[in-house]
This record gives C-alpha cells, sequence and structure tokens, in this order.
C-alpha cells in the first residue's frame, strides 16, 4: 500500500510527511521526492509472534511518499510532472493548512481543498480528450477499439466537466478497464487538517468534511512526537491529550479508506501479517503469499485471531471446532489465522 502525500505550497506536507514516518530532514534540500517504508502496528502480531516464538516475525507496511518541491510545476517533461510521480499510489493524502502564523494569511481550508481538487480534475480532462481524440482517429481509420473503452472514457469526461472528481463515482473509479489510466481524481483520499499546537478541532469547513473523509493532525506537535523515545512519547501524549500517534490514527485511517483487512500466517519459522481487500475469497489471499498457492488452492484452514485467544492454544481451538476448513468461496476475515492446503 502506497500513499502519496499532496497539498498547496506551505500547508505543511513535510511535517506531516515526517509526524507519520519519523524520517527527519534536519538542513539541505527538500526538492528530492522521500519515500519511507512504515510498519504497521497490530498487537495481535506480537500476541502471536510470543505464542509461537518464530524465528523471524513480520508486520505489515505501508509506504508513504513525498513528492519533491521541484515536481510541482508542470514540465515540458511529463515525468517531471508531481501527477506523474503519483500516479502510481494507491491512495492520496491531503494536506490542508489550518494553522496561522507570521507570514501566513489566514487559513481558508475550503478554498485550498478545493483548489487543488480542481487541479485533479484538470488533469484528467487532458488525458482523456487526448485518449477520445486518438481512439476517433481510429475509428475513422477503420482500426478497432474497445467500445467499452469509449463509452466509460465519455462518462469520465462528463463527470469531470461537471467539476466531480471520479471517486464520487464508484462505478467508473473501479472500472478494471481504466485502471492503466491511474485517473489521479478517481484516487480515494484522505484528507487531513494542519492544525495549530493548540487546536485538535475539526476546522469549520462543512463542504469538505460532510464529503470527504477528513481528520485533524497537529503537524508540529506530532513532528516532534516522532523524534521522542517511547518512554518521553508517552508523557507527551497524555499532556496533550493525544490518544494515538499520528502515524497509527492515520495508517488505521488509510485501512478504512483502502477497504483493507489483515490475516495471519503462523509457525515456527514465521509470524505474518498479510494486507487484502475486504471481501477477497480464501484463492485470493493465498496468492499474496505465492501465485502457485492460488493457482493449487484446494482448502483453507481457517481460525480466528479471537476464536485463539479465548481457545489458549490452536489445538484446544480444535478441540472446540473453531478450526474450520473452508474452500474458494469463503471470505477472508479480519484476524483469520490461515493455513491454505494447495497442490501444483
Amino acid at each position: 500500500m502506497k500513499l502519496g502525500i499532496i497539498g498547496l505550497p506551505q500547508s505543511g506536507k513535510s511535517t506531516i510527511f515526517e509526524a507519520l514516518t519519523k524520517n527527519i530532514i534536519k538542513t539541505g534540500s527538500k526538492e528530492k521526492n522521500r519515500i519511507a517504508a512504515v510498519t504497521v502496528p497490530d498487537g495481535r502480531v506480537d500476541f502471536l509472534s510470543n505464542m509461537y516464538n518464530p524465528k523471524k516475525t513480520i508486520y505489515a507496511q505501508v509506504e508513504y511518499f513525498l513528492p519533491g518541491i521541484g515536481t510541482l510545476s508542470k514540465e515540458k517533461n511529463k515525468e517531471q510532472s508531481i501527477w506523474a510521480k503519483i500516479r502510481d499510489c494507491d491512495a492520496l493524502i491531503h494536506v490542508v493548512r489550518n494553522f496561522a502564523g507570521f507570514g501566513f494569511e489566514d487559513p481558508e481550508p475550503f478554498s485550498d481543498f478545493i483548489k487543488l481538487d480542481q487541479e485533479f480534475i484538470v488533469e484528467d480532462l487532458v488525458v482523456i480528450e487526448k485518449r477520445l481524440e486518438r481512439l476517433e482517429q481510429d475509428m475513422q481509420r477503420g482500426r478497432d477499439v474497445n467500445k467499452e473503452e469509449v463509452t466509460l472514457l465519455k462518462e469520465c469526461l462528463d463527470c469531470l466537466e461537471k467539476e466531480i472528481p471520479l471517486r464520487k463515482n464508484s462505478a467508473l473509479s473501479s472500472a478494471h478497464i481504466l485502471k492503466g489510466y491511474a485517473f489521479i481524481s478517481a484516487k480515494p483520499q484522505l484528507v487531513i487538517f494542519n492544525n495549530e499546537d493548540d487546536n485538535d478541532k475539526i476546522p469549520d469547513a462543512e463542504d469538505i468534511t460532510s464529503k470527504e473523509d477528513c481528520m485533524v493532525i497537529r503537524g508540529k506537535l506530532e513532528q516532534e512526537l516522532a523524534q521522542m523515545s517511547v518512554e518521553d512519547a508517552e508523557d507527551f501524549l497524555n499532556e496533550f491529550n493525544i490518544t494515538a500517534s499520528a502515524m497509527n490514527r492515520v495508517i488505521k485511517r488509510s485501512y478504512e479508506l483502502l477497504g483493507l483487512i489483515s490475516f495471519f500466517t503462523v509457525g515456527e519459522d514465521e509470524v505474518r501479517a498479510w494486507t487484502i481487500k475486504t471481501g477477497a475469497k480464501a484463492p485470493d489471499a493465498a496468492g499474496t503469499i505465492h501465485t502457485d498457492f492460488r493457482k493449487g488452492f484446494i482448502r483453507a484452514e481457517i481460525l480466528s485471531y479471537n476464536d485463539l485467544m479465548d481457545a489458549g492454544t490452536y489445538n484446544e481451538a480444535k478441540k472446540k471446532g473453531t478450526v474450520k476448513l473452508e474452500g474458494k468461496e469463503y471470505c477472508v476475515k479480519d484476524g483469520d489465522i490461515i493455513n491454505f492446503r494447495f497442490n501444483v
């Protein structure tokens, strides 16, 4: 899972990136792209690791990507455009300034949000118009074109011309035939209001908060927290009434935004968390481990984490009948512990 961090200049993108990743730059250029992989905290993995004492314990990971400020302008070389840089991201974190300060005008969260959101729409419009023009030329030359693609692109065009981002139309944003375009306005988006240290409230911007997935982070405060030891961080959290770090809260919301869950594989060699889409069936979950697991899938031996907690051990769970064999139609649930049976 890779999330791109975007926002207008001086919105505090770097501050938020550093608060989430603990990847701090004291000095030096911020024109370079920055990317950091963050371990997803999961107490269930901790418990399973203590139970099995494996050689390796592997947590799920999230990648956060911050395009360098040098790529913000749309240059002739498309590869240097910020939009080209974030097209492979699974979702976007849109940082909106909600703090004042010396040299800053009063924050205007709604207008700042709309300004960048409209840029997404314009960028996608350009891509679609060029593609439709090429497809029209192909049709005039008697070449075969995918009529479904043409229809869907025209629907996208109509949606964007009404200034509606594609993420608001689930049929278009999830259309498999359009995946290759990686439309920016189709990407799921989490809006983070970057607040002042003493303000933990959502701003009065109902036109955003009623329509978008939003949360507040006190960026500078959380950036300081990211540089502290575990002991100092605990005191800091209590002092400023922060229930969980920005990293933990954003990871949780990122999973919800993308509709992701975790399942686990356990054993003496390895305890590992795997990330899949909500509603994924057992063979698809098996395929995240290895394509052979999916191809040769026979059955999945399933035990929920909660049932293991209740039983105390895997063997006791078997005696209670909570370990079940499931077939290809089984939808994996968050917290399932799975042993795949396959033959290749």
